[in-house]
């Protein structure tokens, strides 16, 4: 049976909070302490995330610099290893490395908007994907 993307990206991206809550709980037990940055920083990559996709650049706090988001995924990935092999999650990361390959939804929506510059597109690819991998009861 084919799966449902949607499906499968949720999953994957909730097996990656799950890892990142897992990691930062753990520094918390060590008396490790993290830096406060204002929300408007944060908003503006949660802004940049969602207008630019996966394609697009974040500014990394630390660097005091903008950074290629797949770049910063990865680093992510590598600060979470530890934590994906206590919790078994490489199948969902594995996921998540084939959604900074290949994009998310956004981008696919993305993608089809500048090909068609067609909102009633970027919509039936939206249901397309909502009903791909699902059957009929019967």
């Amino acid at each position: 049976m084919t799966r449902n993307r949607g499906v499968d990206d949720t999953i994957a991206l909730a097996a990656l909070m799950q890892a990142i809550v897992a990691k930062l709980q753990k520094l918390r037990r060590q008396n490790v302490t993290f830096r406060s940055y204002p929300r408007r920083l944060i908003d503006e990559n949660r802004w940049r995330a969602s207008r630019y996709g996966l394609d697009g650049k974040l500014i990394d706090f630390g660097r005091k610099c903008e950074m290629e988001e797949r770049q910063l995924l990865h680093e992510m990935l590598e600060f979470i290893a530890t934590e994906v092999d206590e919790l078994g999650s490489h199948a969902e990361m594995a996921h998540i490395e084939r959604i900074m390959r290949e994009g998310a939804g956004a981008d696919r929506q993305l993608m089809v908007w500048e090909r068609t510059q067609d909102m009633k597109a970027v919509v039936d690819q939206i249901v397309a994907e909502t009903y791909e991998g699902l059957t009929a009861p019967g």
